[in-house]
C-alpha cells in the first residue's frame, strides 16, 4: 500500500486531539500518582501497624496486578455499585492509582536518604510532626527523587493507549477509529508511533537535564 500524504493532512487534525488527550491523561494521571505515592509512602510510616500494614498490603495488590484490569474494574465494574465515572476520569484515576505505588517507592527511599541527624535537629527545635515533614524531610527528600518520578511519567505516558479500552478518546483510539473507518492503517499508525517517539525522546532530554542538575538516586 502506497504512502498517501493528502489523506495524512487529512487525519492530522483528529490525531492531534488525541494528543491533547493523551498529554492531559498522562499530566493528570501524573499529579495524581504523586499525591497517592506520598501518601502511600506516609502511611506506611505510621506507627499504627494496622495502618501501616493494611496500606502495604493495599499498595503490594495493586502493583501486582495489571493496570488493564484495573482499568476495566473502575470503569465496568464500578457502576454496577452507582459509581459511574466518565472515561478520561476513570482512566486518570486508573494511571494514578497504579503508579501511585510505584511514586511510593520511590518516596520511601528518598526519606530514608535523609540523615538521621536531620530529624534529631527537628525534634530539638521542638518542631511539631507536620512542621517537620513540611519545612525539614520532604524539601530535603524531594529532589533527588525528581529524575526517577520523570521515568515513571514517561512509562505512564506510554501506557495511554490501555485508555482506549475504556473508550477514552486518546491517539491511539483515535487512530484506530480513522484506520478502520477508512480501512487504511499504515498512515494512522505509523503517526502513532511518531508522536509517541517525539514526546518521549523530548522527556528523556528533560529526564537527562533533571538528573545532571539534581543528581541520580539510587533504585
Amino acid at each position: 500500500m502506497d504512502w498517501d500524504w493528502n489523506f495524512v493532512r487529512e487525519i492530522l487534525p483528529t490525531l492531534v486531539q488525541g494528543v491533547k488527550i493523551t498529554i492531559l491523561a498522562t499530566l493528570l494521571g501524573s499529579v495524581l500518582a504523586a499525591i497517592v505515592g506520598l501518601a502511600i509512602a506516609l502511611a506506611r510510616r505510621s506507627p499504627n501497624r494496622a495502618v501501616s500494614r493494611s496500606v502495604g498490603f493495599l499498595a503490594e495488590f495493586i502493583r501486582g496486578t495489571p493496570l488493564l484490569v484495573q482499568l476495566y474494574f473502575i470503569f465496568y465494574v464500578l457502576p454496577d455499585f452507582g459509581i459511574l465515572l466518565p472515561p478520561l476520569v476513570a482512566g486518570v484515576i486508573g494511571l494514578g492509582l497504579h503508579y501511585g505505588t510505584y511514586t511510593a517507592e520511590v518516596y520511601r527511599a528518598g526519606i530514608d536518604n535523609v540523615p538521621r541527624g536531620q530529624w534529631e535537629a527537628a525534634k530539638a527545635c521542638n518542631l511539631s510532626a507536620g512542621q517537620t515533614w513540611s519545612h525539614i524531610i520532604i524539601p530535603q527528600a524531594i529532589p533527588p527523587m525528581i529524575p526517577a518520578l520523570a521515568n515513571y511519567f514517561i512509562a505512564m505516558f506510554k501506557e495511554t493507549p490501555l485508555l482506549s479500552a475504556i473508550t477514552v478518546l486518546e491517539l491511539m483510539n483515535q487512530a484506530k477509529s480513522v484506520a478502520n473507518t477508512y480501512y487504511r492503517y499504515i498512515e494512522p499508525m505509523t503517526l502513532v508511533g511518531a508522536f509517541f517517539l517525539v514526546i518521549s525522546l523530548f522527556s528523556v532530554v528533560l529526564l537527562r537535564w533533571l538528573e545532571h542538575r539534581y543528581g541520580k538516586i539510587e533504585r
